[in-house]
């Protein structure tokens, strides 16, 4: 019953952290997107880049400079990495082997931060503040580029042109991720999370054993890890290690963190296209969908089969942190797989069948309740267009969405967008098991080790990062297999929404009238509620009957 009060008592605190941050933050998000002034920092920024920061970019232009930049940014990264031993801060480590340099990179540059190694034995503090904490800020900051790109789409009409891509990128983190990350990294520090450039302290434990206990610049990792909802932890343990996570409320706080960002930029979506019954509406639908999940999840997992200890204790308690309980570590384990977080408090693996691919299943609905940083506004929008054209199918009407008709050139696009991250998974997934070099690294036999390969490959198309830990991740075809997913599904559908963002700005808006469907209201939040759930159901209910509900029935 404690454990049961406490979890109540958790979410009803971050929902109401959530609740109290959504207006001014929205709004401060919808001013930092469409204001006209340049800081003089900024300013120093541009001249750096050799762009003007007054000249506005076609969708071509825009992608262009998306590609362009993650590109640069994988090859600095992978360098950082080989280069690891000649660099500063290294506390001796050698060199990271290419293959997992390459994934290291691809995972960190596309807001995936899949971890194929233990990064308190493998990175050095250098790469890890320089290159991995670096990439944690402006793999955020593009993602929410590209839904602000899209937003523009629908709040400008007759134009090409949809902002200047390294405007967004530069305000993004110097106006919105740096100033929060500051103060959260002095909150978590106050807290008991670690802050040091110690390469280690030698210590004797209880039982006579020498042991190295490793320091670092933790907190300010830790930080931007879930603000910019990207999971990669410090240390292998991630949020369960208590260097990280050292207490409920910083299990709260960065829980917290996860949500925030993507939650508000529903209500910056709402003013900036001038109407804020939508942002509502959109926020309305992720969080219904959240709810279910959570619900269930913790359903499954406080009735969990076990010992009689872990009865005792409320549920099915192996693989979770006793500080945290089952309800703290389902609740986390539902926003982690809803925001592409991929940070744990727990280990996935443990949950229990029906919990764990709930877990999955979130993944799988494209990570949009909330969503990722920008990812999950984008997401949720392009399930919206196609909801308004199933809507308009059932009436025999042409489908409008905020104004903009919804036409074959548009439904070509989101159905593009839909059907890439199921393809890279199940695809990814099929090569996996048909590999007996792949099947050699899966651990547990049966339709359980068939979850850890769909999940490997499920967490690396959507930019997730969470896993399944009974699958050995660290071999060549993993590493350049789950890299290039993480590619993929990262940069194609940005592409997809880019071109979609470019061909309704170019549309003059429609007059409302007694046929258009309302997007505000219950009736519209209710069917994409239905599409968002069916849609990934139809997809992806074939491979779920093989693993977690083959093991859970």
């Amino acid at each position: 019953m404690s454990d049961t009060v406490a979890g109540l008592l958790q979410v009803g605190l971050l929902l109401l952290l959530l609740a109290a941050c959504y207006r001014p933050l929205g709004a401060y998000l919808a001013w930092v997107f469409t204001s006209e002034r340049h800081y003089r920092a900024e300013k120093a920024v541009y001249r750096v880049l050799g762009v003007d920061g007054d000249t506005q970019q076609s969708w071509q232009t825009y992608a262009r400079a998306v590609l362009a930049f993650s590109a640069v940014s994988v090859l600095l990264l992978f360098g950082m990495q080989r280069a690891q031993a000649a660099l500063p801060l290294s506390n001796g480590l050698p060199a990271v082997e290419s293959a997992l340099a390459f994934n290291t990179a691809a995972s960190f540059v596309s807001n995936t931060n899949w971890q194929n190694y233990v990064p308190e034995v493998v990175m050095g503090h250098l790469v890890q503040m320089a290159g991995l904490a670096v990439q944690n800020f402006v793999s955020a900051a593009v993602g929410i580029a590209v839904a602000v790109a899209l937003v523009r789409s629908f709040a400008r009409s007759q134009t090409t042109l949809l902002g200047n891509f390294w405007v967004d990128l530069v305000r993004c983190c110097g106006r919105v991720l740096l100033p929060m990350a500051v103060l959260g990294t002095l909150a978590l520090v106050a807290m008991g999370v670690v802050q040091n450039l110690s390469a280690g302290h030698h210590v004797i434990s209880l039982v006579g054993q020498a042991q190295t206990v490793p320091g670092g610049p933790v907190a300010s990792q830790e930080v931007i890890k879930e603000l910019g909802t990207n999971g990669g932890g410090f240390y292998n343990a991630n949020s369960a290690h208590p260097f990280e996570n050292p207490s409920p409320t910083s299990n709260l706080f960065t829980n917290f963190l996860m949500l925030v960002l993507p939650v508000s930029l529903t209500r910056a979506f709402g003013l900036m296209v001038r109407d804020r019954r939508q942002g509502y509406a959109l926020l309305a639908v992720m969080g219904t969908i959240w709810g279910l999940f959570l619900v269930g999840a913790t359903f499954f997992e406080t009735r969990g089969s076990g010992s009689v200890a872990a009865a005792a204790a409320g549920g099915a308690m192996e693989g979770k942190e006793t500080r945290f309980g089952v309800w703290a570590s389902t609740l986390w384990a539902i926003s982690t797989t809803g925001t592409s977080t991929g940070a744990v408090n727990a280990a996935h693996d443990s949950l229990t069948p029906l919990s764990g691919g709930l877990a999955l299943f979130h993944m799988m609905l494209g990570e949009v309740t909330p969503g990722g940083t920008g990812s999950g506004l984008y997401g949720m929008l392009v399930l919206a267009v196609l909801a308004v054209f199933v809507a308009g199918l059932m009436v025999g009407r042409t489908p409008e969405y905020l104004r903009k008709k919804i036409t074959v050139r548009e439904m070509k696009l989101v159905s593009l967008y839909i059907l890439t991250t199921p393809a890279l998974a199940l695809v990814g997934t099929a090569i996996a098991m048909g590999l007996s070099t792949a099947r050699s690294s899966i651990l547990n036999p049966g339709p359980h080790g068939f979850s850890e390969v769909l999940y490997a490959f499920t967490s690396a198309a959507n930019n997730n990062g969470s896993a399944f830990g009974g699958l050995t991740g660290n071999t060549p075809f993993f590493n350049v297999a789950l890299g290039l997913g993480m590619l993929l599904g990262r940069f194609v559908p940005m592409i997809l929404v880019l071109a979609l963002a470019g061909s309704l700005a170019q549309q003059q808006p429609v007059p409302v009238t007694a046929g258009t469907l309302p997007t505000h209201r219950m009736l519209f939040v209710s069917m994409l509620v239905g599409v968002v759930l069916v849609v990934t159901g139809l997809t992806y209910f074939p491979s779920l009957t093989l693993g977690p509900l083959a093991e859970g029935l």
